[in-house]
């Protein structure tokens, strides 16, 4: 019988988030979601709802602390816990270095390295006061290679691979880490890409992907293990991608 948790998911209003969310609900879990786009997230809470699940949102802009705080807050009042902290807000505007994107350089930093750090901010102080706890970090293939035009993206990922693995070797025993690095994945990350060679070079690149659900499967077997099982890595290709 599956244990019910208290599920945090950032960036759920589409995608790998709202994917996540739908499956986590169906196996008996509270999921409590987060975006800023919340038209999308009261739609999500009330088809969850309709088929029997428990959900409920609360707008979070990742790349302000205090409104992470104020995220986490509201789930852990409303259901007295906090189990797992999905950090899966990210942005992919892929361009070539000599472009010259900073404000897009800003907002990769902002929302794939900040958003991270801020949700474990604001949940790991509640977890080790309740003793356990669970973060998913969302990478990337991105975080184990570079290509060109993703110089920045893939600088993030790193760091988000980085700062899981630290927290992994700083919490063990109390609060299980887990990142989880997609391949090509169908989700609404290329229409970011201002840059009009990267968009196209993406095209090519994403003409082969996964749904968004088999990622959601991972992060739910990660968070199904028992209590003394700490699944550290998963990476999630297509199998007929070589990349």
């Amino acid at each position: 019988m599956t244990q019910t948790k208290t599920v945090l998911i950032t960036g759920a209003s589409s995608g790998i988030g709202e994917a996540t969310a739908r499956k986590l609900a169906a196996d008996g879990h509270q999921v409590f979601l987060g975006a800023r786009r919340t038209d999308r997230l009261q739609r999500l809470v009330e088809e969850i709802s309709t088929s029997g699940g428990q959900a409920a949102f609360h707008s979070v802009d990742v790349t302000d602390l205090e409104n992470v705080r104020a995220f986490v807050t509201t789930a852990h009042q409303r259901f007295g816990r906090i189990d797992v902290m999905i950090n899966n807000a990210g942005v992919m505007p892929l361009s070539p270095l000599h472009a010259l994107k900073i404000d897009e350089w800003n907002r990769m930093l902002d929302v794939n390295v900040r958003g991270v750090l801020h949700g474990i901010a604001a949940a790991l102080p509640i977890m080790r006061t309740q003793g356990s706890g669970h973060f998913v970090n969302i990478a990337s293939v991105g975080a184990y290679e570079v290509v060109p035009t993703a110089a920045v993206y893939c600088a993030t990922k790193f760091a988000v691979r980085a700062i899981s693995e630290g927290l992994r070797q700083e919490s063990a025993g109390d609060v299980r880490v887990t990142t989880v690095s997609p391949g090509v994945t169908e989700s609404e990350l290329a229409e970011t890409i201002s840059d009009r060679t990267a968009r196209e070079a993406m095209k090519s690149y994403r003409s082969v992907a996964i749904p968004a659900a088999a990622i959601a499967d991972a992060i739910a077997f990660a968070i199904g293990q028992p209590a003394e099982v700490d699944v550290n890595e998963i990476v999630v290709r297509p199998a007929a991608s070589a990349q």
